[in-house]
């Protein structure tokens, strides 16, 4: 299976349909009056489609097992058509189209065996999704665009050539994944006068978004957080939170970190992990959603 190990837990919903045609206006009419000599055509089909949703993972083999939090199921009928909607909720990683077809297609092909025996000529068509919410992809195009960043390696160790920069690098591939535009990259010692005339020098330069990594431990040289603190206008805990969050899911350490988020007037301050994986994860815990920020600040709201 695909890794989604990566990937938060968010809203997902999908909804799927399907539509049953019977030949004949008897074969309604049978449906409706309850004389369907196999029994309620829709209260069975409407279970052979929860237990169909819950079954999906145990068929097709890609499909991740996932928690069914929500499965609704309603039939309108037009003409000689019988049309199924299927809505699938959950609070996951990974989405629920496959888990809304499948069961909208098993309402259906159920419905085609009740019937049969009364209609030969019912048929099955346009199983299809009609519509998906949740995850990044939800969010695709919502954020202010032209977006600039600069990223900043604290390192004494890479600024004297002892050591190759990767988690700096790794940044700037994210943040080029989500079309944010990269001004800078640089590496500089843990010094605390030379990450703020960075800050200073790159939000002079109406920079939007500033990403130090490294030197968010708990060495004595570890100064990132001491630099920025006081140069910032407001925190945002709740960056924090979720970077942390995120982490902790991942290895036991990511609550050592003392990564921060803030804002000096419009432009948002990060300071992430040293590592490649531990900054790679705090990218990948806030952003894209965190470019909504932008809009907030520059006051073109993305709601």
């Amino acid at each position: 299976m695909v890794d989604i190990t990566h990937k938060n837990n968010t809203l997902r919903v999908a909804v799927a349909q399907a539509i049953v045609k019977v030949s004949k206006q008897e074969t309604i009419t049978a449906i409706k009056n309850n004389t369907v000599p196999k029994g309620d055509v829709f209260a069975m089909s409407k279970a052979a489609g929860l237990l169909g949703v819950k079954k999906t993972a145990d068929l097709l083999p890609d499909c991740h097992p996932l928690p069914i939090e929500y499965t609704g199921i309603e039939y309108q009928i037009n003409g000689l058509e019988i049309v199924i909607t299927m809505t699938v909720k959950t609070i996951y990683k990974t989405g629920v189209e496959v888990e809304a077809m499948h069961g909208a297609s098993i309402v259906a092909l159920n419905m085609y065996d009740m019937l049969k025996p009364i209609d030969k000529g019912v048929e099955i068509h346009h199983i299809k999704l009609i519509k998906k919410k949740g995850g990044k992809s939800d969010f695709k195009n919502r954020f202010t665009k032209n977006i600039t960043a600069s990223v900043v390696v604290c390192s004494d160790t890479i600024s004297k050539g002892e050591k190759e920069d990767r988690a700096g690098k790794a940044i700037v591939n994210k943040l080029e994944s989500y079309e944010v535009a990269i001004s800078d990259y640089t590496v500089i010692p843990d010094e605390v006068e030379d990450i703020q005339q960075k800050i200073t020098a790159y939000q002079s330069k109406g920079v939007d978004l500033i990403i130090f990594t490294g030197g968010t431990g708990l060495s004595p040289r570890d100064v990132t957080p001491e630099a920025i603190l006081p140069l910032l206008d407001r925190r945002i805990p709740g960056v924090e939170e979720a970077i942390r969050d995120y982490g902790q899911d991942r290895t036991p350490y990511a609550m050592l970190s003392r990564s921060v988020a803030g804002t000096i007037k419009n432009t948002l301050v990060l300071a992430l992990p040293g590592s490649t994986k531990g900054a790679e994860e705090s990218v990948e815990a806030v952003f894209p959603s965190l470019l909504h920020i932008f809009g907030v600040l520059k006051g073109q709201r993305h709601d």
